[in-house]
């Protein structure tokens, strides 16, 4: 499990609506080439929207369709894997309130297939790459809305 807190200097309504964004998302992972190919491939997603995402990872390409199975706009969101490289994905991203910004809290919860050889490479190697990936994401998404135009 990763839990990441991030402090954004933005209204809630604003990170919740960035934060679903598919073009947001592509920008922000840039650096593996992740690209929608699939479902919703632009804009903003709601509850129900399927995506499908390509990427390349540890030189290795992916593919990973997710749906948004909960939304309850601005405070929580979470997208959960329907297909794809894990044996389980649950993201969820909760958006509080915290004087004139934004506590953004990420928890997401994982599995690799193939029982213990997958469970060993969750702990020596995903979650720390996993964590690196959302905060990066997260810094970009900081970025934006501090200067609007961004997107």
């Amino acid at each position: 499990m990763i839990e990441l807190i991030t402090r954004v200097p933005a209204a809630p309504r604003q990170c919740f609506e960035l934060s679903l964004s598919v073009d947001a998302h592509t920008a922000s992972m840039r650096a593996s080439g992740e690209r929608a190919v699939g479902g919703v491939t632009a804009g903003v997603m709601g509850l129900g929207d399927v995506v499908t995402w390509r990427a390349r990872h540890f030189g290795v390409p992916f593919t990973m369709t997710s749906r948004i199975s909960a939304h309850d706009a601005p405070h929580r969101f979470v997208d959960e894997q329907v297909s794809g490289p894990f044996r389980r994905w649950h993201h969820e991203h909760r958006f509080d309130a915290d004087g004139d910004g934004t506590v953004m809290t990420d928890v997401a919860t994982f599995e690799s297939p193939a029982w213990w050889v997958g469970r060993a490479v969750d702990r020596l190697v995903l979650t720390s790459y996993l964590t690196r990936l959302l905060t990066v994401r997260n810094e970009w998404l900081t970025a934006a809305l501090a200067s609007p135009g961004r997107v």
